[in-house]
């Protein structure tokens, strides 16, 4: 049965130069699983949008969204509201309520359910979702991820028979993105629930996915099952979309005399099958990264010690880190676990119960702040927090007058063109993009050309190849001498462009070494990639770029 169908679908902003949708046609069956990908601002949130009515954007729109073959506009509200169910991207534009209890059970209040209809679902979702021990917590004080997971439990007591989805993996660690996708997965399977979901992480999504549609500018340029899509993108080689094919299936078109379609791997089953087992490489060349061990100490916690209120648990606890100058550090670990805490304390934002924090041989806490702030910068895991003016430009020409710099307007010029996005100088930061605004923070940060950048999952939102921009960047400024600790979930990142990375678990850092070190071997704090090719006639790698460069030559098509 068809769900949706969109006939000729194009939409615009008020006064935009650009039409963000143009000319989407597109049909959802009862029951599919449907993945939408895309470059940051493509108009893939837009559309999901289009089909949650009280969600859909002020702007014009021309063409015609079918809900079961009648006009969303006509049918009753009531019954679209349970029926289509919406999670955003960004947790906190989602949660009105100052207990988690009270979140969860908003939208079954507002509708007037049965105090025992009520608790019967929210027992049963609850249970599900392993959440019993935060009921009672406020949603302000529970980590990205923890905030995600309250959305979904919250929409799907309403048991929508469509589930929109926006990226709601980007604030998830390993593990719990895994869990949250297989759980998608069964809704799907289990229940017949229709799911569309946008997002950037694909590599675990094309095996369980019906269809994959991918767009560019506004326009639907791919759509199919995920091995025709794939196939399609990977012989067209534009290079806007090689980085969404899952790296074993790009693998096996590079290394395969004579692929097939129907052979490309999807899963890390199906690539061990097609490479073969056999644990034959003994001396594999490392993903060497520079060695700082003569570098002078930049960052250093010692014996750190924080809990957000007495009586509570501490979040850190007997913390040691050193960050070297030039180094590029990355903490990763658990959905709260205190990276955020940690990278807050290490720049000053809170202050420790216990412990000293020293930066540059200095004890933070004797320091003033004027003494140190103009030389750090640090962007928050909500970047929109930091905006304060009415457009990306007036933010920029407002931090270059705050610091007196010098031709200003020559420098922000640059920044604009180097995260490539000249075009959104004019635009107001809460009309972006997740990924578009991550990088407009990130480039009025820099302005000030800081000694230290403290980053907190700089990669949430972004699409593959701004990733690797921002990872590029990132590289060049630490080669110019910028020291950078950064927190993510994002485990491909790290083992790309990080010099040395640790595993945050309990308030301490359980382990850490090189990204070679920290990752093979392990079942999900790895990539993809890397649980595909152990014990296997090719050399184990983390990332297809160490593969390219490992393996025996490939036979290139």
């Amino acid at each position: 049965m068809e769900l949706f169908r969109l006939n000729d679908v194009t939409f615009s902003f008020p006064d935009a130069e650009h039409t963000v949708l143009q000319g989407v046609s597109l049909t959802i069956q009862e029951g599919e699983f449907v993945i939408i990908g895309g470059a940051s601002g493509s108009g893939k949130t837009t559309l999901l949008k289009l089909l949650k009515q009280e969600l859909q954007p002020t702007g014009e729109l021309k063409g015609e969204i079918l809900f079961r073959g009648k006009p969303l506009d006509e049918w009753d509200e009531r019954m679209l509201i349970e029926q289509i169910c919406y999670v955003f991207q960004d947790p906190d534009n989602q949660i009105v309520m100052d207990e988690v209890m009270q979140e969860i059970v908003f939208g079954l209040e507002n509708l007037g359910y049965s105090n025992f209809e009520m608790r019967k679902r929210v027992a049963e979702m609850v249970h599900f979702f392993g959440v019993e021990a935060v009921l009672h917590e406020k949603p302000s004080e529970l980590s990205g991820g923890q905030k995600q997971i309250l959305n979904l439990l919250s929409v799907l007591l309403l048991k929508p028979r469509v589930l929109l989805l926006d990226e709601p993996t980007s604030q998830l660690d390993p593990v719990a993105a895994k869990e949250l996708v297989l759980m998608l997965e069964r809704l799907n399977k289990e229940t017949g629930m229709t799911i569309v979901l946008v997002e950037h992480r694909l590599e675990e999504l094309y095996a369980m996915a019906d269809k994959v549609v991918f767009m560019e500018q506004g326009q639907l340029l791919y759509e199919g099952a995920s091995r025709d899509v794939i196939e399609k993108m990977y012989h067209d080689q534009a290079a806007q979309f090689l980085p969404y094919i899952p790296a074993f299936a790009r693998l096996y078109m590079e290394f395969e005399p004579l692929p097939r379609r129907e052979s490309i791997p999807l899963t890390v089953k199906e690539c061990k099958q097609w490479i073969g087992s056999d644990e034959m490489q003994a001396n594999l060349p490392k993903n060497v990264k520079a060695n700082r061990k003569d570098s002078a100490i930049l960052l250093e916690m010692e014996d750190v010690h924080y809990q957000y209120k007495k009586q509570t648990p501490f979040v850190l606890k007997h913390f040691q880190m050193t960050i070297r100058k030039g180094e590029f550090f990355t903490l990763v670990g658990g959905n709260g676990s205190g990276k955020t805490t940690a990278l807050r304390a290490g720049f000053g934002s809170i202050k420790p119960q216990r412990g000293k924090i020293r930066y540059n041989g200095r004890d933070l806490a004797k320091m003033k702040d004027a003494e140190w702030l103009d030389n750090i910068a640090y962007l928050p895991q909500n970047p929109r927090t930091y905006f304060l003016h009415q457009t990306i430009e007036e933010e920029m020409k407002s931090i270059s007058s705050r610091l007196q710099i010098p031709d200003a307007n020559m420098t922000i010029d640059k920044l604009l063109d180097t995260f490539r996005i000249s075009h959104l100088r004019s635009r107001h930061p809460y009309d972006c993009s997740g990924g578009e605004i991550q990088k407009a923070a990130l480039a009025c940060m820099l302005l000030g050309q800081p000694d230290m950048l403290f980053i907190d999952e700089p990669t949430k939102g972004m699409d593959p190849i701004s990733k690797q921009q921002l990872g590029e960047l990132l590289t060049r400024l630490q080669q110019q001498g910028l020291t950078i600790f950064m927190v993510t979930h994002d485990i491909g990142f790290t083992a790309r462009f990080a010099e040395r990375c640790a595993m945050m678990f309990d308030g301490e850092i359980a382990a850490e070494g090189t990204p070679d070190e920290l990752f093979k071997g392990n079942y999900f704090y790895t990539t993809a990639i890397n649980r595909a090719t152990r014990e296997t006639k090719q050399a184990e790698v983390l990332t297809y770029e160490e593969a390219v460069a490992t393996w025996s030559a490939p036979a290139i098509i």
